[in-house]
């Protein structure tokens, strides 16, 4: 065992916004090197507000593991964006690597929010143009 090693705690207040981000959306980064963490994964927050929806983007390599903490989501994916699920609070959500995707919050009350894993430590965010779906 590592003497250097240590469990690191994350408050609200703490997390980078400052993380690699999509239009429509925020990402908050609560585990990630930028932070003094050193993990193999990164962690964070992503918030998407009412009636508001993401650009179609990519995580490159990275596999994405997302609870969802509050509010519905929808989110579109595939080739031409014709495959679509919703996702409610306390649901998981896999999006494989390389997969064009983009969420929808179909409410006008509130933002849907999740909890969000990466396998790399850090986020790869890959925006595609706003033409990539008919």
């Amino acid at each position: 065992m590592s003497s250097s090693a240590a469990i690191h705690i994350v408050s609200p207040a703490e997390f980078d916004s400052g993380t690699a981000q999509t239009p429509g959306s925020e990402r908050r980064a609560a585990i990630a090197p930028a932070l003094g963490i050193p993990s193999a994964i990164w962690g964070g927050l992503f918030e998407v507000l009412p009636g508001s929806q993401t650009g179609i983007h990519h995580h490159g390599e990275q596999e994405t593991i997302a609870y969802v903490l509050s509010g519905l989501c929808e989110i579109r994916w595939g080739e031409r964006g014709q495959s679509v699920a919703r996702a409610k609070a306390g649901d998981f959500i896999h999006v494989p690597a390389f997969l064009p995707h983009m969420e929808i919050n179909p409410s006008t009350q509130e933002p849907f929010r999740w909890v969000v894993v990466r396998s790399t430590a850090t986020p790869i965010v890959v925006n595609l143009p706003d033409d990539t779906w008919p």
